[in-house]
């Protein structure tokens, strides 16, 4: 599982912005399973994106299709950042220096 920070004055409403983000950029009505919202699209069996601490973090646990086309895994790739950008505020190039500097501490 995967954690992202969410960007300063994007946290009070990272529930429902996860909702519309996973309608957005997958085209798919996610399942509410307990405190998770569940997709299935493409070359994922699974995408569980969950609100983490104090909704500050958004949690991601993915289970990915092997069997998938490399043109099914390029586009799935593509739309899964698409989401980690709008759902955190933080590109892909932010997420990268972040997730560098904490590994460092």
């Amino acid at each position: 599982m995967q954690e992202y920070p969410i960007k300063k004055g994007l946290t009070k409403d990272l529930e429902p912005r996860i909702v519309a983000e996973l309608k957005n950029c997958f085209g798919v009505e996610p399942e509410k399973n307990g405190n998770a919202y569940r997709i299935r699209f493409g070359a994922l069996k699974k995408l569980e994106a969950i609100c983490g601490a104090d909704g500050k973090t958004l949690r991601v646990n993915t289970e990915s299709d092997i069997s998938a086309s490399d043109e099914v895994i390029i586009d799935t790739n593509k739309r899964f950042r698409k989401f980690l950008d709008a759902a955190t505020g933080f590109s892909t190039k932010e997420r990268v220096k972040r997730a560098k500097s904490v590994a460092e501490e």
